[in-house]
């Protein structure tokens, strides 16, 4: 049957449910980096302090900041740092994933129960539980999957706040004020770890809920037709997944593999009545709104805002159509994904 009401609605409380482990997940990461740099910030300054203020020179060259025993003492410490940061970023992402997993199916259940007509469980037409060793496997796999993401958090960091500390420093009139500003971008550096972290804890808990939905659509595939990629629309949703949204695919195919951070749906769509044996109930229609139809009915800044001037304008001039707006992009270390190209390879 066609996508109804009762499925956007079993959606809905998905993304909710997925949005509610999401939130948990980014306080836990973010209090723990937090309290994790009010404990370095200091070890930062002071050492920097010191350097400064010991320095004849206008200019401390890098080397010897390089050298500076209590600069690298700070940086070591850092490491050891991050190095628990990482492990506790997975322990965070990965207490999840059973629960997320079971929430899958339990969603899956409800999505493809909305589609089937009346009476049909008592005619034989009905759900059934994937395997409890199939979903183990989708958590054993996920696990390995964000241990294998969280561990190179720690080199990656102390690299990019090594950049920023360990430079030629002009001393200025104030070394305070200098060892403060340095400080101040090597702690965007080390909190663009904690971005990373909740990129890799929200993506891989998204793409464990999607694996579950894929594994409970072999375990029901004389029932189910294909899958359809449902964007969440509104103001927030990128041209790629304007694009893609109401696509349908086999269910052989797994996704939807939108960008990282991304918000889109995989709606199983059953076999339609008649194909289920029921030929003489009317089917409804299908109730996915047209994105390319809701996209024209925005404001122009809203338009703008989504798609940006010159895509927008590209896009109006008929010079490219919505489908060179999604783009399948082959990520180092993650899987491919579709995402919104750059207006140069538009252009």
């Amino acid at each position: 049957m066609a996508i109804n009401e009762n499925t956007l609605a079993a959606v809905a409380q998905i993304r909710r449910d997925l949005d509610a482990m999401s939130r948990a997940q980014t306080v836990a990461l973010t209090r723990a980096w937090v309290e994790a740099w009010d404990a370095l910030g200091p070890e930062f300054t002071t050492a920097l302090v010191e350097l400064l203020q010991g320095s004849t020179d206008p200019v401390v060259r890098a080397a010897v900041v390089r050298k500076n025993a209590r600069l690298q003492q700070a940086l070591k410490q850092a490491r050891a740092t991050l190095v628990e940061l990482a492990r506790a970023t997975g322990e965070i992402a990965v207490k999840d994933t059973a629960q997320v997993v079971l929430d899958a199916v339990s969603g899956h259940a409800a999505i493809v129960g909305s589609q089937l007509p009346p009476g049909a469980a008592a005619a034989g037409v009905s759900f059934t539980r994937t395997s409890p060793e199939a979903l183990a496997w989708i958590v054993e796999r996920t696990t390995q999957q964000i241990h294998s993401a969280a561990r190179p958090l720690p080199a990656d960091v102390i690299r990019l706040m090594r950049q920023e500390l360990v430079r030629g420093i002009a001393v200025g009139e104030n070394p305070r004020r200098t060892a403060e500003r340095l400080v101040k971008r090597a702690e965007m550096r080390f909190n663009g770890g904690l971005t990373r972290a909740l990129t890799i804890a929200r993506t891989e808990t998204l793409d464990a809920h999607r694996a579950a939905t894929q594994a409970s659509e072999k375990t029901n595939k004389d029932i189910l037709a294909e899958w359809e990629w449902f964007a969440n629309l509104d103001r927030r949703t990128c041209p790629s997944c304007i694009a893609k949204h109401g696509q349908h695919f086999p269910l052989s195919e797994p996704g939807p593999d939108d960008h990282q951070n991304g918000r889109c749906a995989r709606i199983t769509v059953t076999k339609s009545w008649a194909e289920l044996g029921f030929k003489n109930i009317p089917e409804p229609e299908p109730i996915t709104q047209d994105s390319k139809a809701w996209f024209d009915n925005l404001t122009p800044d809203t338009q703008r805002a989504i798609m940006g001037p010159a895509r927008l304008e590209l896009l109006n001039s008929g010079k490219i159509t919505w489908d060179d707006l999604s783009q399948k992009v082959e990520t180092t270390g993650w899987r491919d994904s579709y995402r919104t190209p750059s207006i140069k390879s538009l252009v």
